[in-house]
């Protein structure tokens, strides 16, 4: 599998043959790198984990210009539905839906989804975070914007993920040490991708090196990859 962040929370997996873009936050994202209209090349799949701008991000347009399946929870399903996206697969926490070589699951995350519209918050259903397995490919864990939570074990004990990408940008997530617990104590990673960071600055953690000194010495791999560059997992 490659696997290619583009700043925020933003990845895209490759593997067999599908491409797999997750909350795909281009457009006004102020810690976007690489290339991402190259990002939409052979998409099939855009999976998001909750309606905050910040991860719906470009969605809609996206989905309408390449016909890719959108997958979320249902609320928001129906949201980007009104948009006129035709493409779509709605599902629910604890759900796991399957797309033709590889299956979604939606966990649990410690957050809020709403989008702001007139000045007014409108409730998008439940955060979530993202588990994505694939025969002969490493189950992938996208956590969401999320906290720690004990939950996080059995999360582990159900679906071993082998990587994850792990918000550590503090102020609307966890920050490095909490991230780096959760990533310690509740998970067996073979690697791990920090995100949620270097974007709204100075809200959030400009960058990656208090989480990677909170793993040091730990057996897990941390990549912080050049962004729009894929990485081999």
């Amino acid at each position: 599998m490659r696997i290619t962040w583009y700043g925020h929370s933003a990845f895209r997996l490759d593997f067999k043959d599908k491409v797999v873009l997750i909350d795909p936050f281009f457009t006004d994202n102020p810690g976007v790198g690489g290339d991402t209209a190259a990002a939409e090349k052979g998409l099939t799949h855009i999976l998001v984990t909750h309606g905050h701008f910040d991860h719906l991000g470009d969605t809609v347009a996206i989905a309408q210009r390449t016909g890719a399946k959108v997958v979320t929870n249902f609320d928001l399903c129906m949201w980007i539905a009104a948009q006129g996206v035709k493409n779509f697969d709605p599902m629910n926490t604890g759900g796991t839906t399957e797309h033709g070589g590889f299956t979604v699951t939606l966990v649990r995350a410690d957050h809020s989804a709403s989008a702001m519209k007139d000045g007014v918050s409108h409730a998008l259903g439940s955060p979530n975070g993202v588990i994505v397995t694939a025969p002969g490919e490493p189950t992938v864990y996208h956590m969401g914007d999320t906290d720690i939570f004990s939950d996080m074990a059995l999360i582990n004990e159900l679906y071993a993920p082998q990587v994850a990408m792990v918000p550590m940008g503090d102020r609307f997530t966890m920050g490095p040490k909490t991230a780096a617990l959760a990533v310690k104590r509740f998970f067996k990673l073979k690697s791990v991708f920090p995100c949620h960071y270097g974007s709204f600055l100075p809200m959030v953690e400009k960058d990656a090196s208090n989480f990677l000194a909170e793993m040091k010495g730990h057996s897990t791999q941390v990549i912080v990859p050049e962004k729009g560059k894929a990485v081999e997992v």
